[in-house]
């Protein structure tokens, strides 16, 4: 297998839009970095579940599922939500928990402690699930701002224009690559990690490398954002595919329009569908990382697709007197706002966290 740091995931993942000319600091508070959940649906209103819409600071979502609990009294395994937040950052998410029929759910607007409070409360029929929100809305605002800005927003025109590629952030990597060492460790032999949740994070940061390989080749080519022959397409906001045929003008318009876009594997059991150019490519970056894919089908994980780029929606900008920018953009579930930190900033790619895991 080949040396980790020589791939993005440990390594640097290689710029669309050309090398970042701006550089900044980002999180000195936590208001620098704002993230609100947005569901995509409306509480039931009725129900043996209460959906908390709750605000975090300086907190992480797992920790603030315990205090939840405590405050329920329920176990800690009936409390949901929908993805891990940003630590370093003011979040809003939503939580379920069970409540008996009689509670009235407004008394959830009392739990608080440092670090969260619940901001609105409903009754919902279900427990929420991993996945189940639709997006999340940043507002990043970087601080000591140098650079010259033309070019900084010339990049950031681009970002709008073309969106960026859908590099999984450092994050999902754990602290200094930890998870995904474990990985490289365990693909060669030694023993996996027995605690469910880590052996889950460890076997998620080998399937988000081997993805980070493929669209970093694809950035390098130039390509990760045109559709390839035998290229496996997706549909916007979706899990679906289909192959590409020949290019045809209908087809390029809707890749044009940001409709439908290149993909990568996320390696598991089953072959990549993608045929000719596109799965030589594929296989010619998984080829030398073949330990961690077999890892991967051994443990009964199926092959999926990821979309290689991600539009960044909604996106504007505002340059501060005070030598600051500040970003506000909306991007889908399960992706990553350093992805979007990495075409503006030269060391974006070392600033922790920035998605969900």
């Amino acid at each position: 297998m080949s040396d980790p740091s020589a791939v993005p995931g440990l390594g640097v993942a290689p710029c669309a839009h050309g090398r970042p000319r701006a550089t900044g600091a980002i999180r000195r508070e936590p208001e620098d970095f704002v993230v609100d959940e947005i569901l995509g649906f409306e509480p039931d209103g009725a129900g043996n579940h209460g959906l908390l819409v709750v605000e975090k600071r300086g907190a992480n979502s797992g920790w603030v599922a315990a205090q939840l609990a405590r405050h329920a009294g329920v176990a800690v395994r009936d409390v949901g939500f929908s993805g891990h937040k940003d630590r370093h950052a003011l979040t809003t998410q939503a939580y379920s928990l069970p409540l008996p029929a009689l509670f009235d759910v407004a008394q959830c607007l009392e739990w608080q402690g440092e670090g969260y409070a619940v901001r609105a409360a409903y009754r919902h029929g279900r427990k929420l699930r991993p996945g189940s929100h639709r997006a999340n809305r940043f507002e990043l605002r970087i601080r000591d701002l140098r650079g010259e800005r033309g070019a900084i927003e010339a990049s950031l025109a681009a970002i709008r224009e073309h969106g960026v590629p859908n590099y999984f952030g450092p994050q999902r990597f754990g602290r200094e690559g930890s998870n995904l060492r474990r990985a490289i460790a365990w693909a060669g032999g030694a023993a996996g990690p027995r605690d469910r949740s880590q052996r889950s994070f460890t076997l998620s940061a080998a399937r988000s490398h081997l993805f980070n390989a493929v669209l970093a080749a694809r950035v390098a080519r130039g390509d990760w954002n045109r559709l390839l022959p035998g290229e496996a397409v997706m549909l916007d906001g979706r899990r679906s595919f289909f192959i590409a045929e020949p290019a045809d003008a209908a087809l390029e318009a809707r890749r044009l329009a940001l409709d439908v876009h290149p993909s990568g594997p996320l390696p598991g059991r089953g072959a990549s569908p993608a045929t000719g150019l596109a799965r030589e490519l594929e296989d010619s970056v998984v080829a030398p990382l073949t330990d961690l894919a077999a890892l991967l089908a051994s443990e009964r994980i199926e092959h999926e697709r990821r979309s290689l780029r991600l539009p960044v929606r909604e996106f504007a900008w505002t340059f501060g007197d005070d030598d600051s920018l500040v970003l506000r953009f909306l991007l889908p579930r399960g992706t990553f706002a350093t992805a979007v930190l990495h075409e503006v900033l030269a060391d974006a790619w070392d600033a922790g966290e920035g998605g969900e895991e």
